[in-house]
C-alpha cells in the first residue's frame, strides 16, 4: 500500500464553499487513470444506461452524484473515522463508453477497471444501469477469482434473456457473472427484492445455483440487524463485492430510478445496512441506476452520494488494516 499523501485530501468545506470550484466526487482531485500514482480507492463514474429496458436517463446518474457529493463532510459521526485520513482517494473521471453499443462498451469498462485494479486501486463506481456490474465484476475476479457479493435491489437481475436473445441487459448482469465463474452464487446474498414477476419461474434459475434470496418482507420480519448477520454469514470472510441498486429503496426516497417498486427500504435502513458491512473483506463496490430525468429535486443522487460515502468509509479502513 502507498503512504499517505495530502495531495489525495478533498477541498476543504471551511476554505471553498461547497458549491464552487470543479465538481468531483466528494470534492476529492481529479485525476486521470493514466496519470494517478499513489492513490489506494479510485471512484470513477460509468455513464451508460445502454442496458436499460425501458425508462432510461441512468447514464446521468454519475454528473449529478458528483453534484450531490459535494454534500459530504470528512468524518463520519456514527463510524468515528474520516476516509481521508486512512486511504488515498481520487477521482478518477468517468469510464469511457459507447452510447450505442453494448458489448463493446462492456469491454471498455473492463479495460478501464484493469488499469484501476492493476494501479493497486480498490475500485467504488457510480452508474449507469445495472449491467455495469458485470464488466467491473470481470475485472477484479482476475485478481480475487469468484467471488460472494452483498446485493441490495429490488429485483435479483438474474433473467436470462429479453426481446428475443439479447443476453446483456441490466436485468442479467449475475446470471452471466455466475455463468462466467466470477461470482460464487453460494456467497451471494441479495436484500431488498420485491416487485412482480415476468413468471412464476423467474426466481428458480437463482435459487437452484443458491443464492440467498431475502425478499423485503423477510427483510422486515428480520431487522436490520438480524439481516446483516444473515449477509455477514453467506459472504464470510472471502472476497466480496458491495452492489447497491437505488432502487432497493422505496421510491418515496429515491424516485429517481428506472425501475422503482414501492415497499422498499428506508434511506436509514439502507445507511445500517451498509455500515453493518465493516470489517468485510471489500474487493470493490458499486452504486447504481440513479436517473435524474426522473428526480429533478436531486434527492435520489444525494441517496447515492451518501450511499457511496458510506461505502467509502468501509473501503478506507479496509485499506488502513492493510498498511
Amino acid at each position: 500500500m502507498s503512504r499517505l499523501s495530502e495531495k489525495f485530501q478533498p477541498l476543504a468545506s471551511e476554505s471553498v464553499p461547497r458549491y464552487a470550484g470543479v465538481a468531483t466526487f466528494m470534492r476529492l482531485p481529479y485525476y486521470p487513470l493514466d496519470e494517478v500514482e499513489g492513490a489506494d480507492i479510485g471512484i470513477f463514474g460509468i455513464p451508460w444506461d445502454g442496458g436499460t429496458t425501458n425508462r432510461p436517463g441512468a447514464r446521468h446518474g454519475p454528473r449529478q452524484i458528483r453534484d450531490q457529493s459535494s454534500l459530504m463532510r470528512k468524518v463520519h459521526p456514527v463510524l468515528g473515522l474520516s476516509p481521508f485520513t486512512l486511504a488515498n482517494c481520487a477521482d478518477l473521471g468517468d469510464c469511457p463508453v459507447n452510447p450505442l453499443q453494448i458489448e463493446p462498451t462492456l469491454a471498455q469498462i473492463e479495460q478501464f477497471v484493469d488499469g484501476v485494479v492493476g494501479k493497486g486501486m480498490m475500485p467504488l463506481a457510480a452508474g449507469g444501469d445495472h449491467l455495469v456490474s458485470l464488466p467491473v465484476l470481470r475485472a477484479l475476479a482476475k485478481k480475487h477469482g469468484p467471488m460472494g457479493m452483498v446485493h441490495f435491489d429490488a429485483h435479483t437481475d438474474t433473467w436470462d434473456r429479453y426481446f428475443g436473445g439479447c443476453k446483456y441487459t441490466h436485468g442479467t448482469p449475475f446470471r452471466r457473472a455466475i455463468e462466467e465463474g466470477v461470482l460464487d452464487p453460494k456467497r451471494i446474498v441479495q436484500i431488498g427484492i420485491r416487485g412482480g414477476l415476468y413468471s412464476e419461474q423467474d426466481d428458480d434459475w437463482g435459487l437452484a445455483q443458491g443464492i440467498r434470496v431475502m425478499r423485503v418482507e423477510e427483510f422486515y420480519d428480520l431487522g436490520v440487524e438480524r439481516a446483516l448477520q444473515v449477509a455477514r454469514d453467506v459472504v464470510g470472510d472471502q472476497p466480496t463485492y458491495i452492489s447497491f441498486d437505488v432502487d432497493c429503496l422505496d421510491p418515496v426516497f429515491a424516485p429517481g430510478t428506472g425501475t422503482p417498486e414501492i415497499g422498499g427500504l428506508t434511506t436509514h435502513e439502507a445507511q445500517r445496512m451498509v455500515r453493518g458491512l465493516r470489517g468485510l473483506n471489500m474487493t470493490g463496490a458499486d452504486l447504481v441506476e440513479v436517473s435524474p430525468p426522473f428526480d429533478a429535486s436531486g434527492a435520489t443522487a444525494l441517496v447515492g452520494a451518501t450511499l457511496m460515502w458510506e461505502m467509502l468509509c468501509l473501503m478506507s479502513e479496509q485499506v488502513a488494516k492493510q498498511r
